[in-house]
């Protein structure tokens, strides 16, 4: 009965750390703690109840995700139960393979057995499901600036590694039978990574900005709650008001504006109403305009921002499962011409590989339309920001029903504000430029492979037992 209160209490204090630490609006300190209550419990339990606890923790943690993905994003149901039940059954078996390296002895497995294998189960999903890096729990340390500079380094994974590295440690700390000697090796051991990150990071940010900078404006304009046809009094009307409002951003020096994605609706007959007071205002104020619509040509629709007043158009590559399935993704990347700055268009920016492919391409700045859904408006923008860090780049990403962020390659959000369809809003933000490639740019997904590879070798050394005479 001690046991099953004592595996009751730990179970519901990591579910509790785990919902206030995760989800859209996180408090960031929480995740290092989460796990801990499970972790120290394990080894002083049976495997099963390992399962159960680990299992429990996480599911109770971000059941308060269900209404978000069934009804905000209008996920399957069947969807929503595989990706919240299925992470559940692994962290499960991530806490019994941890178990069995605290009880055979091998606490170097142990300390990195559950940091590798939940990288394994993110980076696992970003590399073959269809959401991209959505589901990682980096991003809850996206204002903690110092820690998110090692994604420059490894991607999002290497803050998904550390956030759990820390309470591994600390439980095997406090396992049964662990002997001074080997507390003081994984002591050091910990500490050293620890450290020789941290002087990466605080060297990263103390490194000084380079000369050259864009000056940037993001503006959302008050709308129709439903996509505007540009043939229609509103879509007339919105194109009034964004011209009024560009001709504002010029006169504080904008070099370039970007508007929300989706802001109207045209197709091959309707898009001069468009493209001639935006081409007319780019061209004389000598700026660039990037704007966000559903554009049907040819009788293929397709989620697009176009450039003015050059009018190259990019088509959304990566389309949400079942709001967008009316849309053809696009298959080509675009750039501003004569300017090394890259299109993109909101869910893009989940998926790390479309930005670093981007960056070496030679883009120092991604000008980003986006359409988020108000709740999410944090979580969503600061996915942004750290693809922004990962490549080295500039994000300027304007959302309707979401937060206007521009932000720098080392993730310091330069100017933000909320929007909304009632009124219009804008932003002016100067963001530097970076033509070093970080790490991440050159090798890619290199850490995200060590940790499966590393999570192998913690199931096998959990599976191996030592023969003895």
């Amino acid at each position: 009965m001690k046991r099953f209160l004592l595996a009751t209490l730990a179970m519901l204090t990591s579910a509790l750390l785990w919902h206030f630490g995760t989800g859209l609006r996180p408090l960031p300190g929480l995740a290092f703690l989460a796990p801990l209550p499970v972790l120290l419990l394990i080894p002083r339990v049976s495997a099963g109840t390992a399962f159960v606890a680990g299992a429990l923790s996480w599911l109770g943690g971000e059941l308060q995700m269900w209404s978000y993905f069934t009804e905000t994003l209008e996920q399957p149901v069947p969807v929503t139960v595989l990706l919240l039940g299925g992470t559940a059954l692994l962290f499960g078996g991530i806490a019994v393979v941890t178990r069995a390296l605290l009880m055979r002895g091998r606490l170097g497995l142990a300390v990195v057995a559950l940091p590798a294998g939940w990288v394994t189960v993110e980076f696992l999903l970003a590399v073959a499901g269809p959401f991209g890096a959505w589901w990682s729990i980096a991003y809850t340390q996206a204002d903690v600036l110092p820690l998110i500079q090692t994604t420059s380094l490894t991607g999002v994974w290497a803050v998904t590694f550390l956030i759990l590295l820390f309470p591994s440690a600390i439980a095997v700390l406090f396992a049964p039978e662990v002997t001074r000697a080997q507390s003081l090796r994984v002591i050091g051991a910990t500490s050293v990574v620890l450290i020789a990150l941290g002087a990466f990071s605080f060297w990263r940010l103390a490194v000084p900005p380079e000369q050259e900078a864009v000056r940037v404006g993001l503006v959302a304009v008050a709308q129709p709650p439903d996509y505007v046809p540009l043939d229609s009094a509103d879509g007339r009307d919105m194109v009034a008001r964004a011209v009024v409002e560009i001709e504002r951003l010029a006169d504080q020096g904008a070099q370039a504006v970007v508007l929300p994605e989706k802001s109207w609706r045209a197709d091959d007959s309707t898009i001069a109403q468009l493209s001639g007071p935006l081409t007319e205002v780019a061209a004389r104020r000598n700026i660039q305009v990037v704007a966000g619509l559903i554009l049907t040509t040819g009788g293929i629709s397709y989620n697009a921002a176009i450039d003015y007043p050059s009018g190259v158009q990019y088509a959304k590559h990566y389309l949400i499962p079942g709001l967008e399935d009316e849309h053809q993704p696009g298959t080509w990347r675009q750039s501003v011409p004569g300017k090394p700055w890259a299109l993109a268009v909101c869910f893009d920016l989940d998926h790390p590989d479309l930005v670093l492919a981007n960056r070496r391409r030679g883009a120092t700045l991604l000008l980003v339309p986006a359409l988020d859904f108000t709740d999410d408006h944090w979580l969503h923008s600061r996915m942004a920001v750290m693809r922004g860090v990962e490549s080295g780049m500039g994000v300027a990403r304007a959302p309707q029903l979401g937060e206007l962020v521009a932000s720098d390659s080392r993730g310091r959000v330069l100017a933000a504000a909320t929007t909304d369809v009632t009124m219009t809003r804008s932003v002016l933000a100067e963001i530097p430029l970076n033509s070093d490639n970080t790490v991440y740019t050159r090798f890619g997904n290199w850490f995200g492979w060590t940790c499966v590879a590393l999570f192998g070798a913690a199931v096998g050394g959990a599976m191996w037992r030592r023969r003895t005479t």
